[in-house]
């Protein structure tokens, strides 16, 4: 019998939990693109070392975790084309929505914020009409 939503669960439940350690460690929102943003335009200067320890742990965890499992398939598209567009258009949702899906969608929605649950929304049909566009219809990924 197939476990890999076992995988899904887990993994929602770290990002739940770092989420609520990270807000209850320093009450502030652990959305990725803000803690990123907030790095590359100067404008986190004052919390640069929280925001450096998690960006750190974000990058080394998996990093860590590789001896016990050594093969990770992602499903992810080899075509880098498409890889990068996909960053491109992660990049001007995130900023168009003033924020990212751990931001709204797993902060924002447990905090019942109707803006997170909106933007949350969208993210959700944004990406399900990327994967019957590319993948359907126009046959790429």
């Amino acid at each position: 019998m197939p476990t890999d939503w076992v995988w899904g669960l887990i993994g929602g439940m770290l990002i739940g939990l770092g989420g609520a350690v990270y807000l209850l460690g320093n009450g502030r929102i652990m959305g990725a693109s803000g803690i990123i943003g907030g790095l590359v335009d100067g404008s986190g200067r004052t919390a640069w070392k929280e925001r450096a320890v998690f960006l750190a742990g974000v990058f080394l965890l998996p990093i860590l975790l590789t001896p016990i499992y050594r093969e990770v398939n992602t499903h992810a598209t080899t075509n880098i084309a498409v890889l990068i567009a996909a960053g491109i258009c992660v990049g001007i949702g995130t900023r168009l929505a003033n924020g990212c899906t751990s931001g709204h969608g797993v902060c924002g929605i447990s905090r019942l914020s109707l803006r997170g649950i909106v933007s949350t929304v969208f993210y959700i049909m944004a990406g399900g009409l990327t994967v019957v566009l590319f993948r359907h219809i126009l046959g790429v990924i």
